[in-house]
């Protein structure tokens, strides 16, 4: 299984709207129903009103490299750009 935690660092004030473009352009929804997605949600940081948490599951490296081929995936990465300073990648192999 590989688990990622991921933090969003996100430019002053662009929390919410960064949150809300992920959600209109669909790509958590997709992210979910791809096969080998065990989870995929995001959160708010308590203390940190410019922090965004991702949590990901995944049931093996093959469904995590899979899910980076993906063009929803590939338009997170365009999003980043907009809003970002920046990203956090910590990745757990169970």
């Amino acid at each position: 299984m590989i688990v990622l935690n991921v933090t969003y660092k996100c430019k002053k004030d662009l929390r919410d709207e960064y949150l809300e473009r992920i959600m209109a352009e669909g790509i958590d929804k997709a992210s979910r129903e791809e096969a080998g997605n065990l989870k995929y949600d995001y959160y708010y940081a308590a203390a940190d009103d410019d922090e965004l948490f991702l949590f990901e599951k995944w049931k093996d490296a093959e469904a995590f490299e899979e899910h980076k081929k993906q063009p929803h995936f590939q338009k997170l990465q365009e999003l980043k750009g907009e809003y970002l300073e920046d990203t956090i990648i910590d990745r757990y192999e169970i």
